[in-house]
């Protein structure tokens, strides 16, 4: 891991290998050539590969313009011939020497020279270049080539050969090329040419015994693991090629596959690159620390926003080393941002706000944040989107840290495969489950993957920015799905790393936004999130093995089940819907109209919490009834009256004496004794027991028939809420 210093060229991204690395493949007699005019993120990849197995690597190109077409999707690349025609001169009288090419920016090694040069003389050719199943780029010569075995490969690929120094200059020099000609049809000529192929003894790996091109063969390969070493099998020809080109369009399967050659990842030793090139802030003083533009995005009616802007207030990192950028496209969501903004330290480097009356597209706004960290000189981009929940305050440091290009710290929902990645695309740039996808996404494998889209959470280097200007913008995806294509067809590499717990996301497909609190509806959609904000702390401390349970009266026990926040909100929200009982026997709610024991109150169907509820007691209360009620079991428990009351000196102080319609009644105070009210409380008239001093959040629960006849308190001050429900009437 590389030590940060104090000056700006520390936080840009490790910047490669040298042009030609130091190993032994020449003392062997072998020296790899590649073409290259620019250090992608795949030249990278490609050097270290060659680097672990001390292969020689002569480059040649680099910083030189590329005239050779658009290679990707026409032909083209004859500026390569012309750059090996030029470079290679001087190697024509060197008997002992063997000249491999391949392509760079879409191939790796998986083993050494020795390998490499016995394949090569089994072969018994002077040049043999690696084939693949299509004939490009002129199909009419297909018929022109020799014919093959079952499981060959019949058609030449100029991504790679090896061959005689002397045949491989007198092939290069030999036809005229232009730099926009296709190489590929250059040496094409050369092989269906009979006598040349005879005089400079020209073979093509059609066994793929050296080099498997990987475009047409996916189904032919497979991966496999020896101790520690990563390779892929030929399962068609029953060899291991030593040379792996993704060639074509299927640059996103090979790039899944890179995650594990040159022994990436394996089962035995897990991820051997997840260290390489990273840096550390450890030593690094706050005030030298990259400066990082944070761009936060609510582009949909979310839950637990409030959290999501805690978790970015939590961040571990120099609030003056930020810059806030924020694009509210949801006036629902006006008042959070508000909220946040006012909470806001004062020391951020600048805060910058769209509101839903701006009107500004989300493509517009993402490019926008573009725009504002090349702007203010940033060093990174970091996207967080409103679903997520950030739980990792060390999040942004350990993302800097690994020193990618584009990276995101992996998110799912949780107990879900839905996550901020995908493994793999189809043919026309949408989702596809690569085989490694839910291994990825449970934890099974960890690591840091090189993987074909990232959404709602990634941190971007400053050096990508420029050439990500309305990147967002697309007439064919959104801008997710835009820019994650805008960096494929770059060659930039978009990576997600599951090596901490970062968060999660959470699922906003169902939430309604009509009531006023609408997270406490969210019990069956994000029952984390829910469970975390609601839940009390104390809970599951009940459910231990020799816990006390709290018993202020004969067969009466109180449990801790509610943080007060949601005692307060569920407060707020009847308050709200504000249709509370009269307190009177007539009562058009019940089945029958008539109730007994009248109280002022709103029952929980009529706010649409009824299923809520329910789940609330097969989830939370049951567990605790089985604890202390020994041998009653109802699974799941039932329930008709869940009622909110409501009591007041001047509207209804008190309850007469009465029995609950239930087996097991529980009662949660909802708000604070000597606080919000006076007086109140549980008396238990047979035992002459009280309960006076509740506790907000807190659950009492006693026998409902027979032997807990009981009356509310007269409340002399205030008013005093509890949540009672009757259970198993």
């Amino acid at each position: 891991m590389a030590r940060l210093s104090c000056c700006l060229a520390c936080f840009l991204l490790l910047s490669g290998l040298a042009a030609v690395s130091q190993g032994s493949s020449i003392d062997d007699g072998l020296l790899i050539v590649t073409v290259a005019t620019e250090e992608t993120d795949g030249f990278r990849r490609f050097m270290r590969s060659a680097k672990k197995y001390d292969l020689d690597v002569e480059v040649h190109g680099l910083g030189v313009k590329w005239e050779g077409g658009d290679v990707a999707t026409y032909p083209g690349g004859g500026q390569k011939v012309l750059l090996l025609r030029d470079g290679l001169k001087d190697y024509k009288l060197r008997d002992d020497l063997k000249i491999m090419f391949v392509d760079s920016y879409d191939l790796v090694f998986t083993n050494g020279a020795k390998d490499i040069l016995e394949r090569f003389e089994r072969l018994q050719a002077s040049i043999v270049f690696s084939a693949e199943g299509f004939c490009w780029p002129d199909e009419s010569l297909a018929s022109s080539f020799p014919t093959v075995k079952s499981n060959e490969k019949r058609y030449l690929n100029s991504g790679g050969f090896i061959g005689n120094a002397k045949e491989v200059v007198e092939m290069l020099n030999h036809l005229d090329i232009a730099p926009a000609d296709d190489d590929q049809l250059y040496y094409t000529q050369i092989y269906l040419d009979s006598s040349l192929r005879h005089q400079w003894s020209i073979k093509l790996d059609t066994r793929s015994e050296i080099f498997q091109n990987l475009n047409g063969a996916l189904g032919d390969v497979t991966l496999k693991f020896m101790g520690t070493h990563s390779y892929l099998y030929n399962i068609k020809t029953g060899v291991t090629p030593v040379v792996i080109h993704g060639n074509g369009p299927i640059k996103a399967e090979f790039n899944r596959l890179a995650n594990y050659l040159v022994d990436g990842w394996t089962a035995n030793s897990g991820c051997q690159t997840c260290k390489e090139d990273t840096i550390t802030l450890k030593e690094v003083k706050e005030d030298d620390y990259p400066s990082v533009l944070i761009a936060l995005f609510v582009e949909v009616p979310s839950p637990f926003i409030a959290e999501y802007f805690q978790a970015v207030t939590a961040l571990n990192y120099p609030k003056n080393k930020i810059h806030i950028f924020i694009h509210n496209a949801v006036k629902f969501h006006e008042k959070d941002v508000t909220t946040f903004l006012e909470a806001a330290p004062e020391s951020y480097l600048s805060v910058t706000t769209v509101s839903p009356n701006d009107n500004l597209s989300e493509d517009a706004a993402r490019n926008w944040a573009v725009d504002e960290c090349i702007k203010k000189n940033c060093n990174y981009l970091m996207v967080i989107d409103s679903l997520v929940q950030m739980t990792n305050p060390d999040t942004l440091k350990i993302l800097i840290e690994q020193n990618r290009t584009v990276l995101a710290p992996m998110m799912t929902r949780v107990g879900k495969l839905w996550s901020n990645f995908w493994g793999a695309i189809n043919q026309q740039g949408f989702y596809a489950r690569s085989e490694d996808y839910t291994d990825i996404a449970e934890n099974r494998r960890i690591g840091v993957w090189n993987v074909p889209y990232l959404t709602t959470v990634y941190l971007v280097h400053a050096s990508v920015l420029p050439n990500l200007q309305q990147a967002y913008t697309s007439d064919l995806f959104d801008p997710d799905m835009a820019i994650c294509s805008f960096l494929r067809k770059q060659g930039r590499f978009m990576f997600v790393t599951n090596r901490f717990n970062f968060g999660h996301l959470v699922d906003n497909e169902h939430f309604d936004t009509k009531h006023l609190h609408n997270e406490l509806y969210q019990i069956f959609d994000n029952p984390y999130d829910w469970e975390k904000r609601y839940i009390h702390e104390n809970y599951s401390k009940s459910l231990e093995d020799g816990a006390e349970i709290s018993s202020p009266c004969p067969d009466v026990f109180w449990f801790p089940v509610y943080k007060p926040i949601f005692c307060q909100q569920l407060i707020e929200e009847m308050e709200n819907f504000g249709q509370w009982s009269g307190g009177k026997n007539d009562d058009p709610r019940l089945a029958g109209g008539y109730e007994n024991v009248p109280t002022v109150d709103i029952h929980m169907n009529q706010i649409g919490m009824e299923k809520h509820w329910l789940h609330f007691l097969s989830k939370y209360v049951q567990p605790l009834q089985q604890k202390v009620f020994l041998g009653y079991i109802s699974d799941p428990p039932r329930a008709i009256m869940m009622f909110t009351v409501r009591y007041r000196p001047d509207e209804q102080p008190l309850l007469r004496p009465h029995h609950d319609s239930s087996t097991y009644t529980t009662n949660i105070a909802l708000n604070r004794p000597e606080i919000d009210f006076e007086g109140g409380g549980c008396r238990f008239i047979r035992y002459n027991c009280s309960v006076l001093a509740t506790r907000q959040g807190w659950m009492l629960m006693h026998p409902g028939r027979l032997t807990h006849f009981h009356e509310g308190l007269r409340v002399t001050k205030g008013t005093r809420y509890i949540m009672v429900t009757f259970v198993d009437p």
